[in-house]
């Protein structure tokens, strides 16, 4: 299979390169991140846009900027090119956009492409079912490197949206993030994000269950990207063939 990567000058981009390899795939090349002048990986061509991209691949693995999400989004589907998609920060309208992507094309849409934060994730609503809101104060924290552009992290929201699942509410309608000043006391049910960047650090993510008697803490920490990486060309090897709809990595580990 021909796999086209968006974003493969990125620090992303070489491990995604040799992780398509090692999985007997061809790197049918790649368009450069935002901004970026970096050489590509040795071997790989640099294409001129996202549209060029997608007509020389039978799949684009993106890791890009929040702000292509919608342009990489039209031209995937004007060529009809299966899309995983790992790029964090994305607005609900750009949510919006990629999910009426996928009623034309086959998408993997993740805020985490690691096999562990996924095993989180399904653990995280399933305690959001059990431990009671208004006894339970649900809190998560998370680390990242210095260089990191948006905040809370995208697989911090996720967290937070399957503690909301569990619950039964939107997360937009409980979210409480980097609480600042005279903030009051804290409501029932809110779900609260704090932020840590500094360093180079890879990922660090802790979802805290509080109530007045006991403490329940679920953590996962990341080392290597790698494990995005390889975690992305597991999906699109599975999506190949797929029909058209919005997947995330659930599906692919065969968890629902």
């Amino acid at each position: 299979m021909r796999i086209g990567i968006a974003g493969v000058t990125g620090r992303m981009g070489l491990l995604l390169v040799e992780e398509t390899k090692a999985a007997g795939h061809e790197a049918a090349g790649g368009i450069r991140s935002q901004g970026s002048t970096k050489p590509a990986p040795s071997g790989v061509a640099v294409l001129a846009d996202i549209a060029a991209l997608a007509a020389s691949s039978d799949i684009v693995i993106d890791f890009t900027h929040a702000s292509t999400a919608t342009a990489h989004a039209a031209a995937l589907v004007a060529a009809g090119t299966p899309w995983v998609l790992g790029t964090s920060g994305l607005s609900l309208e750009a949510e919006a956009v990629v999910a009426d992507a996928a009623k034309k094309i086959p998408v993997v849409y993740a805020s985490n492409f690691a096999a562990g934060v996924n095993l989180v994730l399904a653990l995280a609503e399933k305690m959001g079912a059990a431990l009671p809101a208004n006894t339970f104060d649900a809190e998560i924290s998370e680390t990242h490197h210095r260089q990191k552009v948006d905040a809370p992290s995208g697989t911090a929201i996720g967290i937070g949206r399957a503690v909301a699942a569990g619950r039964g509410v939107k997360l937009e309608d409980v979210m409480v993030s980097g609480r600042h000043g005279h903030t009051g006391a804290r409501k029932d049910g809110e779900i609260g994000f704090a932020a840590i960047r500094a360093g180079q650090v890879v990922g660090e993510h802790t979802l805290l269950f509080a109530s007045a008697t006991e403490h329940i803490e679920l953590s996962h920490r990341a080392f290597d990207r790698r494990a995005f990486a390889a975690g992305a060309v597991r999906a699109a090897g599975w999506l190949a063939g797929k029909p058209a709809k919005l997947y995330d990595m659930m599906d692919v580990l065969g968890m629902r």
